[in-house]
């Protein structure tokens, strides 16, 4: 998957079509990424040990690789990512614009 923790991406579909965020975590095997104020539910919790307070928690929900662009640091448009290698290392790119992403 060419989205990885930390990138900066944008939402190109679905209900939060284009929020910018953080991704904030990775699961490869399903194909899903956690962006932080992206595809936010409100879940119900009781009260425990732990949250004494309990009540409406609002919470990060995976979203699919597919529906996300990463966006450039420069030009600060979306699209995709490639690598290529410069002499013995691999490096991820932004398509459109040629510039390396960290």
């Amino acid at each position: 998957m060419k989205i990885k923790k930390g990138d900066t991406v944008r939402v190109i579909t679905g209900r939060d079509k284009g929020v910018e965020g953080i991704v904030a975590g990775v699961d490869p095997g399903r194909k899903r990424v956690l962006v932080e104020g992206v595809n936010v539910a409100k879940r119900h919790t009781k009260p425990t040990q732990a949250n004494q307070q309990g009540g409406i928690i609002e919470k990060i929900m995976p979203i699919h690789a597919s529906n996300l662009a990463v966006v450039c640091p420069r030009t600060k448009e979306a699209g995709r990512v490639g690598y290529r290698m410069e002499g013995n290392t691999k490096v991820r790119y932004h398509k459109k614009s040629g510039d390396e992403l960290s």
